[in-house]
């Protein structure tokens, strides 16, 4: 379900933070679903709890998480709403991308065709 690349030069943090946002995005990971525990996970991924804990503790910031004193942490049910930011996101990245192309002597025309060839695959 989880997986972290220990060669990425993303740290493992933001490697949690980024694959447990992708599952709630798509609905793998339910509103109000209990996350495993910080010591499960950390077990489970074999890395050091505080990594971990510091994933956590920045998807709380961000409202995809939610803690329960006693209880654990939850999943937010406020998918709509971060789905929206993640769009907002990808938008001024997209926008900054076609000011940069256009600065490098790429035509409208040439991203347009671009952006249809793309047409949802992940090139990377």
């Amino acid at each position: 379900m989880i997986t972290i690349d220990i060669r990425s030069r993303t740290p493992i943090y933001e490697q949690l933070v980024a694959a447990i946002s992708s599952l709630v995005l798509t609905g793998a990971m339910k509103p109000d679903e209990p996350v495993p525990s910080v010591r499960a996970l950390a077990g489970e991924l074999s890395v050091n709890p505080n990594t971990v804990q510091k994933a956590f503790t920045e998807l709380e910031r961000r409202g995809v998480l939610y803690s329960v004193p006693g209880k654990g942490r939850f999943v937010s049910g406020e998918v709509g709403r971060l789905r929206e930011e993640e769009k907002e996101e990808a938008r001024k990245a997209l926008r900054q991308a076609i000011r940069k192309g256009l600065a490098s002597g790429l035509t409208p025309e040439e991203i347009a065709a671009i952006a249809a060839e793309t047409g949802g695959k992940n090139d990377d």
